[in-house]
């Protein structure tokens, strides 16, 4: 049985393993490179500022992300961003799309024969040596497989050429081979990428609410902030479960995605929701995630899945979950959002060579795309610099550590981001918009709630 305990007033020396090699301070940043960070004093999460003057800090009516950093909402336009970006940088080149496709698709060819010609018994005659190998196909095909994904992901972007018959062609073809639906998934993404940041009409990766997520735990929002800490192992399961299923659960039942169907103007929510059997997913032409006149690109994705033969690539899933979800990112109310806002509540992250080349970018230029995600990939590092004088302190990066920096960001987020809620004091615009706060004693602490008030029945 769990057993609530006053909440620890400083990060356990076992946070350790998630520290960083940045040493910004703990204020707002100054400089496009200066994202906020984590206390000077120390590279690990257990430095951070002690419960209490987090708490102290947390009252003082001002905006607090999970680190205690003070946040100031951005102010810029999308216009001034656009502006910013040399013209050259939206130029699209459907040969040079065609091409990485093609440097892709033999890169698999490739090490498919490479393996299959040498990886024998004749050739490995250890067998423990042989599944150690496979082991390695398996990892290495799904890097390639997964760039391949990034090219039809631009494609339903219109960033791959100037044609949009070209890309949705593309497009179709390479995700259908993922078993991706093609058409059903852009749909949806659009519309994640018009409404990012807003927790009534995101798509994907909407953060749970203090009151969800206390329902999902089991207690009352008020006994979040005195809630025991939830162990490394449920968080390590969570990460796993996520990472193995996250996407069908997504594309099945809509998971992470916003869950307000009755909004739907055609009238296709009625009495549905999120959920098995709750008649939402990407595969239902009739499902509320669509418009009538979407109903044959859904049929038409779903038959690119059922002639399709290919493993499902899930490190998608890793990507995008760390592009949206990290301690320093707001989320927005309606009365609090606009585009502008909703677009820099992303962060751009490295992941080294695979990052770069495999995976084309997606990962370490994720900031640029969701303003302006027409530029094609083999742009968007130049166009990237060009909107952080824009951006200013609101451009976010976590470039440290390459692909084990990538990994420790993932734990950290799974760590501190359980659900979001207001800042404590403030008020007007400032009320709509949310931060992340957690369990586990990290960063800035959850509110303390007062009980609510319980009638007594005759």
């Amino acid at each position: 049985m769990s057993a609530i305990t006053a909440r620890k007033s400083f990060v356990h020396n076992s946070e350790d393993l998630i520290s960083t090699s940045s040493s910004t301070s703990n204020s707002i940043a100054t400089s496009p490179e200066d994202t906020p960070r984590q206390s000077p004093s120390s590279t690990s999460l257990s430095s951070l500022d002690s419960g209490s003057e987090l708490q102290l800090k947390s009252r003082n009516g001002k905006l607090l992300d999970t680190y205690g950093n003070e946040f100031q909402l951005p102010d810029f336009t999308i216009k001034q961003i656009r502006d910013a970006i040399p013209a050259h940088c939206f130029k699209r080149s459907g040969a040079k799309g065609l091409g990485y496709v093609a440097r892709d698709i033999a890169s698999l060819a490739a090490t498919f024969y490479l393996f299959h010609t040498y990886l024998t018994p004749e050739n490995v005659p250890s067998v423990p040596l042989r599944g150690l190998l496979w082991g390695v196909y398996t990892f290495v095909q799904g890097l390639f497989g997964t760039g391949l994904w990034v090219l039809a992901h631009e494609c339903g972007h219109q960033s791959f050429s100037p044609s949009k018959t070209l890309n949705d062609t593309v497009g179709w073809i390479c995700h259908s081979a993922l078993l991706v639906p093609y058409f059903s998934w852009k749909i949806s993404h659009g519309k994640h990428h018009k409404a990012t940041g807003h927790l009534e009409r995101d798509m994907v990766f909407v953060p749970k609410t203090r009151e969800e997520y206390a329902s999902k735990v089991g207690y009352y929002a008020h006994e979040l902030s005195e809630l025991m800490e939830e162990t490394p192992i449920a968080t390590a399961g969570t990460m796993i479960g996520q990472q193995l299923v996250g996407w069908l659960w997504y594309i099945s039942m809509n998971v992470t995605g916003h869950n307000h169907h009755e909004r739907q103007p055609e009238g296709r929510g009625k009495g549905k929701s999120n959920g098995f059997a709750g008649g939402v997913n990407h595969f239902n032409p009739s499902s509320p995630l669509y418009e009538a006149k979407d109903a044959k690109l859904i049929l038409l994705s779903d038959l690119g899945l059922a002639i399709t033969a290919a493993m499902i690539i899930t490190v998608g899933l890793a990507i995008t979950f760390l592009q949206h979800t990290d301690p320093t990112l707001p989320h927005y109310e309606p009365e609090a959002w606009n585009f502008a806002r909703g677009a820099a509540a992303t962060i751009d992250r490295e992941f080294g060579f695979i990052g770069r080349h495999l995976f084309h970018g997606i990962i370490e230029t994720h900031v640029l795309h969701h303003y302006v995600s027409t530029i094609p990939f083999y742009n968007a590092d130049e166009a990237t610099e060009a909107i952080k004088p824009v951006m200013g302190q609101h451009y976010r990066s976590n470039v440290e550590g390459g692909p084990i920096g990538f990994l420790k960001s993932m734990w950290r987020s799974a760590r501190m981001c359980h659900w979001v809620e207001p800042c404590e004091g403030v008020e007007g615009e400032q009320k709509g918009v949310l931060f992340f706060r957690n369990r586990n004693g990290l960063g800035v602490p959850p509110q303390k709630m007062a009980s609510p008030m319980v009638s007594n029945s005759t």
